[in-house]
Order: C-alpha cells, then sequence, then structure tokens
C-alpha cells in the first residue's frame, strides 16, 4: 500500500505521526510520503520516505501555507492508495482528485479554541464556528480515526479510535529528587504560566524544571525570561524517543491542564508518557487523568487554576495560578521527601502502561485498518462500527 501523510500544523517529528503512525506503515513493509514542514522545523527526512516540504502554518496568516499543502498534496497523491491527513487546515486543501482520504482528529480542536483567552477578540466566536462545519462536512465525506475516545461525543458516527499510546520499556528507570519534567506542546491552557510559578517558588528548595516541547507564540516569551531567570530549562521541540530519554529519572511529570472544553474529557498522552517512564504524575482533575492517576496510584491531584479564588475554570486561563501552585510545591516536597512512595508510584504507573498503553500492541490493528479503508474507497460500504483499535 503506498500512503500519504501529510501536516502543515504539527511539527515533522510529531510522536503520533512520526514515531508510531509512520513508523507502524515502514514496519507492515508500506511505502510513504510524508508532506510536512520540513525545513521550517529544521527537520532532516528519514531515507525511508518520499519527502514533500511545504510552509508550516503559523499563526492567523496561513492562506500561503494552504496554497503550498494543496500542490503538495496533489503531488503526493498522484500514486497513493489512501491519503491520511492530520490538520484541520487541510481539509480546506485536499486536492479535487485523491484516492480514500483519512483525517486523523488529535483533539477537540473547537473546545481547545474556546478555552484559549490568548485568541483575539473577533476571531473568537468565528474561528470555532467554523472548525464545526469543517468536521461535518469532513465526517460525511471522509474517514475519521479518533485519538481519544472523549471525541465520540463530538463525532458519533462510529469512527475508529486510534489511542495516543507510547512504548513502554520493559523496566523503568529510577526516580530522582532534584527535578521536575513537562513533556508535550506549551501554552497558556495547558498550565505555561503555573509551571513558571511552580519553578519560581521550588527554587529554594533545588528542584528545577525541564519543559521540553514546542510552545504557543503567547507564551515563549514568558519561558525565555524564566530559563534568563535559573528557573527552568526549555529546551523546545525535542524528537519523541529522545524526550522521553530527557525525562527519565525525574521526581515528577507535570500537567497542570486548565479546565477548557477541549482538554475536559481528553486523557492527555502526557500522563501516560510519564508512566511508560516510571515518573509519578502530578495533574489537574481531568476526568481521564484523574481516574487514571487515583484508580492507579501512580501520582497526586492538584486542584484547577481559579480554584478557591471565585473565578470559573475558563476565566482563570492565564490569571492568578490560585491554589494549583500551593498544592503543587506540597505534592513536589511531599514526593521528594519519601523516596519509598515515589518509588511505589513510579512503579504502579509503569506496571499499568506496560499493561495497557504499549503502542506496538494496538499499531497492527491501526495498519490493518487503513489497508481495509484503501481497498474499500466508498466511505458507505466501509463505515466501521464503532471500536477502539486496541488490544
Amino acid at each position: 500500500m503506498r500512503v500519504c501523510v501529510g501536516t502543515i500544523v504539527h511539527h515533522p517529528e510529531d510522536a503520533r505521526i512520526a514515531h508510531r503512525q509512520i513508523r507502524a506503515l515502514l514496519d507492515a513493509g508500506h511505502q510513504v510520503t510524508y508532506v510536512a514542514p520540513f525545513t521550517h522545523c529544521n527537520v532532516t527526512p528519514p531515507p525511508e520516505i518520499r519527502a514533500v516540504d511545504v510552509p508550516r502554518a503559523v499563526g492567523p496568516r496561513r492562506l500561503k501555507a494552504l496554497r503550498a499543502a494543496r500542490a503538495a498534496l496533489a503531488k503526493g497523491c498522484r500514486d497513493a492508495d489512501l491519503l491520511l491527513v492530520h490538520d484541520v487546515d487541510l481539509l480546506l486543501a485536499l486536492p479535487r482528485r485523491r484516492p480514500v482520504t483519512v483525517w486523523d482528529v488529535h483533539e477537540d480542536m473547537r473546545g481547545v479554541l474556546e478555552g484559549e483567552a490568548y485568541l483575539p477578540g473577533p476571531m473568537r466566536p468565528v474561528l470555532p464556528r467554523l472548525i464545526g462545519a469543517l468536521e461535518r462536512r469532513a465526517e460525511r465525506r471522509l474517514h475519521l480515526i479518533l485519538a481519544d475516545e472523549s471525541l465520540r461525543a463530538r463525532f458519533p458516527d462510529g469512527h475508529p479510535v486510534v489511542p495516543d499510546h507510547t512504548d513502554v520499556p520493559a523496566v523503568a528507570p529510577a526516580t530522582g529528587d532534584d527535578r521536575l519534567v513537562y513533556l508535550g506542546r506549551v501554552s497558556r491552557a495547558r498550565g505555561a504560566a503555573e509551571m513558571i510559578e511552580l519553578a519560581r517558588r521550588l527554587r529554594p528548595y533545588g528542584i528545577r524544571l525541564d519543559v521540553i516541547g514546542q510552545a504557543d507564540a503567547g507564551v515563549r516569551p514568558l519561558l525565555r525570561d524564566a530559563q534568563r531567570e535559573g528557573l527552568l530549562d526549555w529546551f523546545g521541540h525535542v524528537p519523541n524517543a529522545h524526550a522521553l530519554r530527557m525525562a527519565e529519572g525525574a521526581l515528577a511529570g507535570l500537567s497542570l491542564t486548565h479546565d477548557v472544553p477541549g482538554f475536559r474529557d481528553a486523557l492527555p498522552a502526557r500522563v501516560i508518557e510519564y508512566m511508560a517512564r516510571g515518573i509519578p504524575v502530578i495533574t489537574t482533575p481531568l476526568p481521564g487523568a484523574a481516574s487514571l492517576v487515583t484508580g492507579t496510584g501512580c501520582g497526586l491531584l492538584v486542584p484547577f487554576p481559579g480554584a478557591g479564588t471565585g473565578l470559573p475554570a475558563e476565566g482563570a486561563a492565564g490569571r492568578d495560578p490560585g491554589d494549583t501552585v500551593e498544592a503543587a510545591v506540597r505534592a513536589v516536597l511531599a514526593l521528594r521527601d519519601d523516596p519509598a512512595t515515589r518509588a511505589a508510584m513510579g512503579a504502579r504507573g509503569h506496571a499499568e502502561a506496560l499493561r495497557r498503553f504499549h503502542w506496538p500492541v494496538c499499531a497492527p490493528e491501526f495498519v490493518a485498518q487503513l489497508e481495509r479503508w484503501a481497498r474499500a474507497p466508498h466511505p458507505a460500504a466501509a463505515r466501521p462500527s464503532g471500536h477502539a483499535l486496541t488490544a
């Protein structure tokens, strides 16, 4: 099977796209053409794929990237059996003549945008509605795969779920006592301000924070200033395998996500990645994360930003971190001072990740689903029954 994979929003080495899905396709013997912003992100494409370089879509001015993407996808699809796109943006750039097309829905983008305070006022009501219209059109005309069970409420037509799992090592490294870690994209709604304040409060205790991941434009100056103060180290985007190795040995992994619609019911991939590396988790009580962490005993919960301030969670985004930082300071110091509890939490998290979240277990079914769609090009004939691609 020949597959064209496309993104103009994500980093070319995005863990879900490059290190899980494309790797699974290559390991199964399929050919991959990858349309992605290699030059913009200073990435050298791997030799196993056919790379098509495009500009990256960033900020409000995306028309140039969309025009280039349409031409690039047309080129990449010329001899393909299936097109797999990863961005809402690319729904506007699909070539007229194309093979069976699949949209991988990573998150509730409409909900995320509604919760991001940095959007300019005129765009806040318009953009979510536009994305909603694109989503409804895509659900009628394309095949969809969902990254999380929570997305079924938004896309109810029985689409298969390809979980955002990770490679779990057979043995997890021991935890340390002087370093916190954050993995993944950094934004206000994902707790950027709270993490910086937490790093400031922990500096007298000799505990530092490593932030590993690309950051939204609105929080980059905050991270740079915090790094200059010596509060944290911000590494920007790091390839997933290397980022996971960097995280190993941390005292705890942070997930201080706000209570916004786009994140409310999802299980953050970073929580699974911390567990896979035997790192205790400190997370706000998003239902998925809270259920997993408390159910396995692999970490501690802290309140959402705005708790105790009289502000609703959404209104507190980017404001006073309130009780979140205070609770996180207590949690970090408790873990630092109790190595036995820290080790037990890490071990329980690793065991659960190995049992439930090991990507190689569901990778073959992901590939098989694409193969079935490529053989049955008409969506009505290939409509799945609504199942998760898990063991």
